[in-house]
């Protein structure tokens, strides 16, 4: 029976199912030297109507850390929330990678990064014994589920800027952000100072694979090099390219998004009101976390449903492209029985 406890726990959209048989017959040069490569580059700078430097890897965490590793040094350091993924789940990849760069953790409010916790991290210490800071990253969607609007990004890219900061976007959600925000890809990314996006593939309906957007065209010297001594460097690498291709000219990369949004929403109106549940952050993409009474959880995990509570104790969960609506309706109907059971 399909879970919510992650949107990874989907499989492969049809679109880019189709996409890579389509790419298998015969044989294709290797390491990005393929047809496919080059397309799906060039879909991406169709897609941002702009000129940027991409290259693809295998999963997220890759992509982030040899993003932030290539606008660090080794003494430089990279200001994070306490939430973020680069902090908490990536088993220290962005500090292996960039030969020991600290990420300096700002307290945050619903995972989302402020100009003001910027400037206080930024300008905290100056002496040449505290690590430089040199790179904000940020998660859009956050880890919590909420979005950074154009607004939140302009100002914060400006602080940035003022502070001689680059601004990385840690996007393994970006399409459910464009999805939700109804705006252009560009309008949340260079137009608004993002120097490097993370684009996420696998959680939009992908078997594998992240796009590593250099807007700031200057940061991509040499970057092949670190994917290729990171394992990153896919021999056939037109099996990664070849379904992002499929996903932007079929629009399948957004009606995905729009879908699990969708699903997350349909839930928090089944369940947001009950007695003793609580919605912890407001549903602006394919998260809901609830605060739940111990019997109501327990009576979920016993009824067979899946979930995870490591960001404040509460459950999370992750609708995909594939979000079947009857069995998020069963999930609110439980939610609902258990809760009632429960008073």
């Amino acid at each position: 029976m399909q879970q919510f406890a992650s949107d990874n726990y989907s499989g492969i959209c049809p679109e880019a199912f189709e996409a890579m048989a389509a790419a298998n017959p015969g044989g294709a040069p290797a390491y990005g030297e393929d047809a496919w490569t080059a397309r799906a580059a060039d879909a991406f700078r169709t897609l941002f109507d702009t000129h940027c430097e991409v290259f693809f890897v295998f999963n997220g965490t890759a992509a982030n850390s040899l993003a932030l590793a290539s606008l660090c040094q080794s003494y430089h350091s990279v200001i994070c929330t306490d939430s973020a993924h680069v902090e908490t789940d990536e088993c220290g990849a962005p500090e292996f990678f960039s030969n020991g760069s600290k990420l300096l953790v700002a307290p945050s409010v619903g995972g989302k990064l402020t100009p003001e916790a910027v400037r206080a991290m930024a300008t905290n210490r100056s002496d040449i014994h505290f690590p430089k800071p040199r790179v904000v990253t940020i998660t859009q969607a956050t880890e919590t589920g909420q979005l950074y609007s154009i607004a939140d990004l302009q100002a914060l890219s400006a602080t940035c800027r003022e502070l001689g900061l680059s601004l990385h976007m840690d996007g393994t959600r970006f399409a459910n952000a464009c999805a939700s925000l109804k705006c252009k890809p560009a309008d949340i990314t260079w137009k608004v100072g993002v120097d490097v996006l993370c684009f996420g593939g696998t959680k939009n309906g992908m078997a594998v694979g992240e796009a590593i957007v250099f807007f700031n065209t200057a940061l991509a010297e040499d970057f092949a090099y670190r994917c290729k001594q990171a394992g990153q460097l896919a021999s056939k690498m037109r099996f990664l390219a070849a379904p992002w291709i499929a996903m932007f000219e079929t629009g399948a990369w957004l009606k995905n998004a729009a879908h699990g949004n969708l699903c997350a929403q349909r839930l928090a109106e089944q369940v947001g009101g009950l007695s003793g549940v609580e919605l912890m952050f407001p549903v602006e993409a394919n998260a809901v976390f609830l605060k739940l009474p111990e019997p109501v959880s327990a009576g979920l995990r016993a009824k067979g449903w899946r979930f995870y509570t490591f960001i404040g104790g509460g459950a999370r969960f992750m609708f995909a492209w594939d979000a079947d609506t009857a069995r998020v309706d069963a999930l609110a109907t439980d939610i609902k029985a258990l809760s009632a059971a429960s008073r």
